[in-house]
Formats: C-alpha cells, structure tokens, sequence
C-alpha cells in the first residue's frame, strides 16, 4: 500500500477554504453546439419591479445543461407574452428550435398567477403550441417555479426528465473560525446556499439519501471517524457507525434502508453493510488489500467498490447474494471515487493516466472508459440524477473549487466560491 493510495483514498480533509457566498456557474465550454432556444422575458403587469425575473433564471438553467443556448434578449426580434403572438417570419432566420413566452401578474395575498407557453416557431404553419401552463405561486417560491419552468420545458424538447429543482451538499473549511469545518447544500446552481452544520473537527463524505430528506456523512466531532446520518428539514441528527477505527465512505442503497461504508474493525478496511433499522452489519469484502469508496447498482443487488487486490486501485463489483467478484475497470493507471448512474448504466469515476486525475465515464455493457475532463486533480464526481451532467471537485487557480461536465464531455462549467476552498460535492436525487 503505497503513502499516494493512502491520501487519495480518504477525502482531502486538510485542505482549508471558506464559501460563505453562494457559488456562480461559470461556463468554460461546450455552448457553440447547443441547440438554440429563446427565452422572452415574461410580461410583468403589477406596479413597480417584476418580483423575479423567471426568463432569466430559466434560461440560465437551459444553458447550465449544456444542451441549449438560449438567445441574447438584445437579439430577440420578438417580446410579447403569449404564442398566438409570434411571428414565425420573424423568428426563422434565427433558426431557434423553441420560443418561450409567458406573464407574470398579482394575484393577492402576495402571491403571483404565472403563465408560460412553449412554442415552435421552425414549421411551415406558422408557431405551433407544445405546452402551456399557469399557476398561482407565494413570492417566495418564485425561484423555486422558474425551475419547475426549466424542467418542464428540458424535458419537453429532450424527453429527459429535467433536474433544475434538484440540489446539492458540499463541504468546505474556515481556517481561523471558531467552527471551521462547514456543510453546506445549496440549490444545483448554487442559490439559497445554507449551512446545516459547522464543527471544530473534519465532515467528510456527505451523502443524499434517496428520498432527499437526510444526509449521511463523516464526523470527527467526538475526535473520531463517525458515521451520521441529518434530516436536513428537522436538523435532528444520530450517529449510526463509531466502529473502532475507519468509519468511513457512507452510500445509501436505492430503497433508504441500507448503508454502504468502510470500516477497519479488523485492521484493514473492508466493505460492509449497515441495516439502518436493526443496526445489523454484514461484511461485503474480505481481502488483504484495501477495499474502499462503495456506491451500489440501480438494483441494490451488487456493490462497486475500489480495490487495490490487482495491485492497483480499479473498481471492482460484487454480488451481494453469491458474493462474486470481478474487476470492471481495465483501462488508466488507477480508477478511483466510482458513482451509479440514474439509469444504472453508467459509472462515472476519477480516472489517473499519466499523472493526471480526470473524470471519466464508462458504461456497464463493456464500454469503453472515456475521459470527460481536462482540469487538475479532479475528484468526487457525483452524476445529476437525469444523467446529463456530473458535478466534481477540481483545482483552479491554486483553489479547489466545483465544476460541471456534461455526461458526454462536451459541455464544461465552474462553481466557484466568492472566496475560498469548496469540495465533496454530493447531487441530490429529485426532490418532491
């Protein structure tokens, strides 16, 4: 076991930052080959300032996918609120695939009626309707809608279900504060970012749980690996693993009742799994070498975990009835951080060649590895849950910050703090 496998292995935790500001996406590549769109700012009709400007915040969601790129509103031949309004000459030689239009209005009790409509305007017969909705919404719930907006028309144009309402949970360290260890989630595009706890002591490793109502993450608030599991609405915490030793690396199964972690109870770390009703544990793998970094198939059935049992780290999968084993990654030096897909596919993991850490993806039919990234020191990827972009922790500018590719590679953006060091992302599933 080498001192390079025993620092990648456990999460950064030395590194030392602060992102009290909430992080802004900075687009770095792939938008060219978007498919055009246009977002018109929706027809304010209340007195004063339009509460939320809806056209924006759903356009930067289009864009933040890397499927779109909606037009400059400068450009825009048209403003007007309602489809039966558009002009398909108007709008053919901008050549956008979809035109979206709406309203938003007062509606009492300080809350808004909105309304939207997504049109074609590319066909011979002028604008044809693809959708149209409305809705009464509280003011503060605007932002809230505007990505319900999003993934409405995401999903209409792609027929992928859209992930703009999702959120995601980081981690990052104050030096100098009293309590300078924080863990943070924030929405995907890093609005409303809160902080659910700060400790004198390292957290390490948050973790969603499938219904997106809790964490589970790694506290060393009692001067020791533990593992915890926070309801992120009651704040009402537990610790579910203080094994002696490593506790560490916590995944929930797909149906919540299970986590998947690492403990070192006989000295070495292993695999393991802990029935979070009856606190049971059954031991996944037993091998001489370290077995680590667990994440589960779609199915609950079998586990991926890193193993250095072939000499190096690659990931490995083992069937949770027979508990057979077998090698799946083959390619690069080292793979390392392996994380499911949503449509359980795919893994989505940090490849090492050459001296460098990249994100990479390989399919589960035999695929091959495909690198994604070309930053520095990339690690923790963690996938949306629509499958269409992957969030990540990188080195930039001599800080470690948050960045985005799209599944395919193409599409490349940054979350970077106002000040400081963030890491450890973790993507939520779908929220209700």
């Amino acid at each position: 076991m080498t001192k390079r496998w025993i620092w990648l292995w456990l999460p950064l935790i030395l590194l030392a930052g602060r992102a009290q500001a909430a992080l802004d996406i900075v687009i770095t590549g792939g938008i060219d080959s978007a498919r055009p769109v246009a977002v018109v700012p929706f027809r304010w009709t209340g007195g004063g300032a339009v509460p939320q400007d809806l056209a924006e915040v759903i356009g930067n969601d289009l864009r933040n996918s890397g499927m779109f790129r909606p037009m400059d509103r400068n450009r825009l031949p048209q403003q007007v609120a309602a489809a039966s309004e558009l002009n398909a000459t108007l709008w053919g030689p901008h050549q956008v695939e979809a035109v979206l239009v709406g309203s938003i209005e007062p509606a009492g009790g300080n809350q808004y009626r909105i309304s939207f409509e997504l049109a074609d305007v590319l066909g011979r017969n002028g604008a044809q309707l693809l959708e149209s909705r409305s809705a009464t919404v509280p003011a503060a719930q605007l932002r809230q809608y505007a990505h319900r907006v999003a993934d409405i028309v995401f999903e209409k144009l792609t027929g992928i279900k859209g992930a703009f309402l999702t959120r995601i949970a980081y981690v990052n360290v104050q030096h100098g504060a009293q309590y300078p260890y924080q863990l943070m989630i924030a929405d995907y595009d890093g609005f409303n970012e809160q902080v659910l706890l700060r400790s004198r002591e390292p957290l390490m490793s948050p973790a969603w749980s499938p219904d997106g109502r809790k964490l589970a993450y790694v506290s060393f608030e009692n001067k020791k690996a533990e593992i915890v599991v926070q309801d992120i609405y009651s704040q009402q915490r537990q610790v579910v693993s203080s094994q002696p030793g490593i506790n560490g690396a916590p995944q929930w199964s797909p149906d919540g009742s299970k986590l998947a972690l690492v403990l070192s109870r006989d000295g070495q770390p292993e695999i393991y799994v802990l029935n979070l009703a009856s606190r049971q544990l059954n031991r996944v793998t037993n091998n001489r070498t370290i077995d680590t970094e667990p994440t589960w198939a779609a199915d609950g059935k079998a586990i991926y975990f890193v193993s250095e049992r072939g000499g190096r780290p690659q990931v490995y999968r083992t069937d949770l009835n027979s508990g057979d084993t077998r090698r799946v990654t083959f390619q690069g030096d080292t793979n390392l951080g392996p994380r499911m897909t949503g449509d359980g596919n795919s893994l989505v993991l940090v490849s090492r060649s050459q001296g460098q850490y990249r994100i990479a993806r390989q399919e589960l039919d035999g695929g091959q590895l495909q690198v994604l990234t070309e930053t520095q020191l990339d690690e923790s990827p963690s996938p949306a849950p629509n499958g269409t972009m992957i969030i990540y922790s990188t080195t930039y500018q001599g800080r470690q910050v948050l960045s985005l590719v799209s599944m395919d590679g193409r599409f490349k953006a940054r979350l970077p703090a106002r000040s400081g060091d963030v890491r450890a992302p973790a993507w939520s599933p779908y929220l209700n």
